[in-house]
C-alpha cells in the first residue's frame, strides 16, 4: 500500500484484489483470503480491509458464504474490467491529457509510441 497516495487505502486494497482477479490468480467461485488474512498480508487494519470487501461485495465482485468466507463472483472479471475502464476514463486519462498538454505531446506521438509498445 502506498500510504502517501491521495487514494484511500481501502480503494488501494480493492485495486490489489482487482489485479488478482484480472490476472486470474483468483478465479470465479474461488475462496479469497479473509479480511484478517488480507489485512495482515497488506499490513493494514482489518477494518480497512473490511471496507474494501464491502465495496467489492456491493459491486458484485465477491460474495459471502456464511461460515466459510468470501468468494469471487461469477462474471467478476467482466465487472472488474468495466469498473477499471470507468476509472481510467474518468481519472487517469484526463490527468494524462493534462500532462500531454503541459509537455506539448501530440496524440500522434502517443499513437506512434503505443504502436511500438504493442509490438
Amino acid at each position: 500500500m502506498d500510504f502517501k497516495s491521495n487514494k484511500p487505502i481501502y480503494l488501494q486494497i480493492v485495486d490489489f484484489c482487482f489485479q488478482k482477479i484480472l490476472l486470474k490468480e483468483w478465479q470465479e467461485d474461488d475462496r479469497i483470503p479473509s479480511v484478517r488474512e488480507l489485512g495482515s498480508l497488506l499490513q493494514v487494519n482489518p477494518n480497512t480491509a473490511m471496507r474494501a470487501f464491502e465495496y467489492m461485495q456491493a459491486a458484485d465482485i465477491i460474495y459471502l458464504k456464511r461460515g466459510t468466507g468470501y468468494y469471487v463472483q461469477k462474471g467478476a472479471i467482466k465487472q472488474v474490467l468495466r469498473l477499471q475502464k470507468d476509472e481510467f476514463f474518468e481519472n487517469v486519462l484526463p490527468e494524462t491529457f493534462e500532462s500531454m498538454k503541459l509537455l506539448d505531446i501530440s496524440i500522434d506521438e502517443v499513437i506512434k509510441r503505443y504502436k511500438k509498445y504493442k509490438n
